[in-house]
C-alpha cells in the first residue's frame, strides 16, 4: 500500500531502489563515536538553547557536534524549523511555517560573539512562501555577525531560491566568505530524493554565485552516498560541478533518519570515500573533504582555509607565467 511518506513522496514510489538495507540495521563499526560531553559542549549547549536558536548540529544529531564545537565552528538554522519542501532524506519538518522574528539576526550574531567562534555556517530551511524566499534574513545575519564579531568568517548554506537571481545577488553582495549550495545527491535520483528541485538550476546557483562573488566568494557543494549511486555518476556529478565553478566539496554517506524517510541502499566504506576524494582532487576541487561522517559543515574553517592557499598559489602561478612573456 502506497503511502504519503518521505520514503515514498506524493504518495507514490517514484523510482524501484532495489534491495535496501533494513530500518534498524546494524552500522559498519566505522560510524562509532564518543558522545559529546566536554565542559565546552556543555558550555555551548547551554548558551544556544537559553538564546532559543536552532542549529543544524543538533537537529540533526550531527556525530560531529563535539569536534566542530571544539574547534570554534557551529552551523545555525534561521527561519524557523517547518520547510516548505518535503525532501526524502532530510530530517527537518515539513508543513506551512509560521516563523517571523526580525531580531534572529541580532540573536545569531550575539552567539557567534559569546561562543567565541571562528567559523559560522548559516543555513535555513526552505521559505518559498516568502517573497524574497528568505534571502533578507540571510543578509541580517551576515551583516550582524560582521558587526558583533568581525574575526569570525561566515559561511552561508543556502536554498536555491527557486533559480531565481535577485535573492541571490542580494546575499552575494554581502560577501560571505564561502557560498554554500548542496546539490546532495546525482541527477538520477533527484525525482526520488529531491521532489521540488532540480539538479541543473542547483548547479546555476552555484555557478552564478561564483561569477556574482568572484574570488571574494568561496563557492562549495556536497553530495550523499547510499542511495543507489554509483561511483562512475558521483564523479561525473563532481565534474558538473567543477565545470560550474565549485571549489570545495564535501561527501558523506547518508543515514537513514526515521523510517518514513529513504532507506540506505549500502554503506560505503571509508576505503571507498578515499578513492572518491582523489578522483575529485583530480578534477581540480581546490579542497576535498569525504568520508562516512562527512558532512556540510565538517572542518569547514579548515576546507576554506586550504581553498584560499590553493587560490593564492594559483594567481601567483598565473602571475608568474604572464611576467615571462
Amino acid at each position: 500500500m502506497s503511502t504519503r511518506s518521505r520514503s515514498n513522496p506524493g504518495g507514490a514510489r517514484v523510482l524501484d531502489m532495489g534491495e535496501v538495507r533494513p530500518f534498524r540495521d546494524r552500522k559498519p563499526e566505522w560510524f562509532k563515536r564518543p558522545a559529546p560531553g566536554s565542559a565546552r559542549y556543555r558550555e555551548l549547549r547551554g548558551m544556544i538553547e537559553g538564546q532559543g536558536l536552532n542549529t543544524v548540529c543538533q537537529e540533526a544529531a550531527c556525530p560531529n557536534i563535539g569536534d566542530c564545537w571544539e574547534r570554534g565552528t557551529a552551523t545555525f538554522m534561521i527561519l524557523g524549523d517547518t520547510c516548505t519542501r518535503r525532501c526524502g532524506f532530510c530530517n527537518v519538518k515539513s508543513g506551512k511555517p509560521t516563523h517571523h522574528d526580525p531580531l534572529e539576526p541580532l540573536r545569531v550574531a550575539q552567539s557567534v560573539k559569546k561562543m567565541g567562534l571562528r567559523h559560522a555556517v548559516i543555513t535555513s530551511v526552505d521559505r518559498d512562501d516568502l517573497p524574497d524566499l528568505g534571502s533578507s534574513a540571510f543578509v541580517g545575519v551576515i551583516r550582524s555577525v560582521r558587526r558583533f564579531a568581525p574575526g569570525c568568517k561566515v559561511e552561508v548554506l543556502t536554498p536555491d531560491f527557486r533559480g531565481e537571481e535577485m535573492p541571490l545577488a542580494r546575499v552575494i553582495a554581502e560577501r560571505p566568505d564561502v557560498f554554500n549550495h548542496n546539490v546532495e545527491t546525482v541527477p538520477r535520483l533527484y525525482p526520488l530524493a529531491r521532489r521540488g528541485s532540480r539538479f541543473l538550476r542547483s548547479c546555476r546557483v552555484l555557478r552564478n554565485a561564483k561569477e556574482m562573488g568572484g574570488s571574494d566568494v568561496v563557492t562549495k557543494s556536497g553530495l550523499m552516498t547510499g542511495l543507489g549511486e554509483t561511483k562512475e555518476e558521483l564523479v561525473e556529478t563532481f565534474g558538473i560541478l567543477r565545470e560550474h565553478g565549485v571549489q570545495v566539496l564535501t561527501v558523506g554517506q547518508y543515514l537513514r533518519p526515521t523510517r518514513d524517510h529513504l532507506p540506505v541502499v549500502r554503506y560505503w566504506h571509508p576505503d571507498e570515500f578515499a578513492e572518491l576524494e582523489r578522483e575529485a582532487y583530480a578534477l581540480g576541487f581546490d579542497s576535498v573533504a569525504a568520508g562516512p561522517l562527512v558532512r556540510s559543515s565538517y572542518h569547514a574553517e579548515q576546507t576554506l582555509e586550504q581553498s584560499s592557499l590553493r587560490s593564492r598559489q594559483s594567481r601567483l602561478l598565473r602571475a608568474e607565467h604572464s611576467s615571462s612573456f
